[in-house]
């Protein structure tokens, strides 16, 4: 039977495979990520393994799931130890992140993770909960008040059970011992990401002791952040692919592309890492580029998602390969360069050159179902958000229509050649019972417009653009979403 990676098995290892350069057991763990899945072990965890290769032992992570214990069974029998394999069409780079000191389960222990959060050394918590996780209302930004989980965390912060409430907890605990806050970053792709995650903390600090949520509020830091890294879900195929090149199972390995990057406000409370030297921007405002990036990148992302699943197509190589596609992209893009404000460094048409061979790599076998989940979550920023930007101008958006279109078909539950699939989004029974009662596109589209949790009552009455996602949902439903992008002319 072949060994897993661990401690001690790493010796084994062959000479290719990049180890920690660090004594592991010299690290303090001063990093909590909430969220511990792939995106965090292809993306932060690299930047603090950089830090740890740097002589800057505090910058271990203890990561923690506030879900299931999957993570934790597949990481901590490998000792923390994990593969973060960085995949083009030049071939496979394998590096062992040492950063993870361990992987708590929040359900199965809240008090652990709180004491966790709350100990002097832990410095920096990140996040990766994805949109859902904040609890918030996409319409208001304010928390879900009918969330069983957000009520009971309301009620007694005991045992948190919300990312926003373990928050609260452990910052209630560190006042209380007269240990400063720690500095929360949220690394999920929401607008206002930083404001979002501390209101969200806020209020649930409020509900129990006001003073609490004015110590936060003078004291605390939660940054305003962008990240950017194309991380597929690992299949059992890389899994056997990667035993056959380090002659090891490595349960807990993880791929991505080379490109990284990450942008964070200059908003800390405490100690960091010296993150300019890790290659990390630190700036006055993330927002330029945190709109470029959802609108360009996750935009299209999305668009390719839905256009692809409905087309049958599994990767998103494999859809802008098809000329048509590629040149709806671009159409996108078109419309939602209009309504940004670039950074001064970011060259848009370099950018949107750059993003293209990203999507084209066809190393990474991103899947287009993987992208489509959680889709009510992800519209508001990366479509609607310049959807509305354009029409306060009087301005068309034929292509970002037929994205949101495609996204309204896929609420169907089935593609264009008629095999069903799992529409895995937290308002799924919503927007199926809305489509039940109706097969005309005009009624579809209504029903649909009506969900204020997506969509704004701005863009809900606006007849112009509701007759556009008519015209492209009647399309779509009769010609199929390949030859519907193939018979409109982008360019």
């Amino acid at each position: 039977m072949t060994k897993r990676l661990s401690n001690a098995t790493l010796a084994s290892l062959p000479a290719g495979a990049g180890l920690p350069r660090y004594d592991r057991a010299a690290v303090t763990p001063g990093v909590v990520h909430l969220g511990f899945g792939a995106f965090h072990r292809a993306h932060q965890a690299v930047i603090f393994e950089a830090a740890l290769d740097t002589g800057d032992l505090r910058w271990g992570i203890t990561g923690a799931s506030l879900r299931s214990a999957g993570v934790r069974d597949e990481i901590n029998p490998q000792d923390g130890l994990y593969t973060m394999v960085t995949r083009d069409g030049a071939g496979d780079d394998l590096r062992v992140i040492g950063a993870v000191r361990e992987v708590l389960v929040a359900p199965e222990n809240p008090a652990a993770l709180v004491a966790r959060l709350a100990h002097p050394e832990t410095h920096i918590v990140t996040l990766t909960v994805t949109e859902k996780g904040y609890k918030l209302d996409p319409a208001t930004g304010a928390l879900l008040g009918n969330d069983p989980d957000v009520a009971a965390d309301l009620a007694k912060l005991a045992e948190p059970r919300t990312a926003p409430g373990f928050l609260a907890a452990a910052l209630q605990a560190r006042r209380a011992a007269g240990i400063p806050p720690f500095t929360a970053i949220s690394c999920d792709n929401l607008p206002h990401n930083g404001r979002r995650l501390e209101q969200a903390v806020l209020a649930v600090a409020r509900a129990h002791d006001p003073s609490l949520a004015e110590w936060i509020e003078q004291e605390g830091a939660f940054p305003e952040t962008m990240i950017d890294r194309i991380v597929p879900a690992t299949t059992a195929a890389d899994i056997v692919a990667l035993e056959a090149s380090l002659g090891l199972v490595d349960q807990a390995m993880v791929k991505g592309e080379p490109f990284l990057q990450w942008v964070i406000e200059d908003r800390f409370c405490g100690p960091r890492p010296d993150f300019e030297r890790l290659g990390v921007q630190v700036t006055s405002s993330v927002a330029p580029w945190e709109e470029a990036k959802l609108r360009l990148l996750n935009g299209a992302h999305s668009g390719i998602a839905y256009l692809g699943g409905l087309a049958g197509i599994d990767f998103v190589h494999e859809v802008v390969a098809i000329p048509a596609f590629a040149r709806f992209v671009e159409a996108l893009w078109d419309e939602a360069e209009a309504t940004l404000s670039p950074p001064p460094g970011l060259d848009v048409a370099a950018y949107r050159v750059a993003l293209m061979e990203r999507f084209a790599n066809p190393a990474l076998q991103h899947r287009t179902r993987q992208i489509a989940m959680d889709g009510s979550q992800k519209l508001p920023q990366r479509l609607l958000a310049p959807i509305a930007a354009r029409r306060a101008k009087g301005l068309g958006v034929d292509a970002l229509a037929l994205a949101v279109a495609a996204w309204m078909r896929w609420q169907g539950g089935v593609d264009d050649a008629g095999d069903a699939h799992i529409v895995d989004d937290p308002l799924a029974a919503i927007t199926s019972a809305r489509l039940e009662v109706t097969v005309e596109p005009e009624n579809q589209v209504a029903a649909l417009l009506s969900i204020y949790a997506i969509f704004p009552p701005a863009l809900a009455g606006d007849e112009g653009l509701r007759a556009t996602l008519v015209r492209h949902l009647r399309a779509l439903a009769s010609l199929g979403a390949r030859a519907t992008v193939e018979t409109l002319p982008w360019r």
